[in-house]
């Protein structure tokens, strides 16, 4: 035990000391991109994420100085090497598919789909290492872009209720909206067009200003095809910011 004590001491003072390394590089990448330094700000995030593997809020911001920068190849190679050091980051491995998401914008139709099967194997390696409901959400929303012809949808549903058990078991948070959304449009891609309707009805009493909710409550028919189509367009900017998860 006396052996043992000094060794935790180390291993807690080594923790801390690497997070303080961690901060200061993010604030050091801040200030590079208020002066739209993107180089120098992606090198100081990058040295946070290496110094705190698992903080979601290094490695979203990482992606989103990324998506300005226009350097979704160099975020692919940094998180490929990132989880082969820290293979049991669950956060790692979200980021390293969001990544890949990050990317099907800018990309051609058939390494689009390449992309989104790539995040998806990614996401799937977030959920075995910890099932969280951002994990669930995002891999069950991911699933929703692709065309009813390749029979995701029942894999989205199955996701978003998963995410929708563990939100109800927490206490409500702004980012809980984006569950009943994405539970709606998979009742409605699996032809359950009045579960569909009360998931929507539903998280429109928990969050009365969601436009989006009253969108999609306000059509039926073709016009909610038309609508909830050009939402899951693949050729869309998805918004893979993760802020809300630190901010509150």
């Amino acid at each position: 035990m006396k052996r043992t004590l000094p060794i935790l001491v180390l291993g807690l003072f080594a923790a801390v000391s690497m997070a303080a390394d961690a901060e200061t590089s993010y604030q050091a990448a801040m200030k590079a991109v208020a002066a739209k330094d993107f180089p120098s700000a992606l090198t100081h995030l990058e040295t946070a994420v290496a110094a705190d593997a698992d903080s979601i809020k290094y490695a979203s911001e990482y992606r989103v100085v990324v998506i300005q920068a226009k350097e979704h190849d160099r975020a692919i190679k940094f998180f490929e090497k990132a989880v082969t050091e820290h293979a049991n980051s669950a956060n790692l491995w979200l980021n390293y598919g969001f990544a890949y998401v990050d990317k099907i914008p800018v990309a051609g139709s058939i390494t689009q789909v390449l992309l989104a099967n790539t995040a998806l194997s990614h996401f799937t390696k977030s959920i075995e290492l910890k099932p969280t409901w951002i994990a669930h959400y995002t891999r069950g929303n991911s699933y929703l872009y692709w065309p009813k012809i390749f029979g995701r949808a029942p894999l989205a549903l199955a996701d978003l209720e998963q995410a929708m058990k563990i939100q109800k078991a927490d206490k409500k948070r702004s980012f809980h909206v984006r569950a009943w959304i994405s539970l709606g449009d998979a009742y409605w891609k699996t032809d359950q067009l009045d579960k569909a309707k009360a998931a929507w009805k539903e998280g429109l009493a928990d969050f009365p200003e969601n436009e989006q909710l009253k969108a999609r409550l306000a059509r039926d028919g073709d016009e909610l095809k038309a609508y909830i189509d050009d939402i899951l367009d693949p050729n869309k900017r998805v918004d893979t910011n993760l802020k809300e998860l630190w901010m509150e």
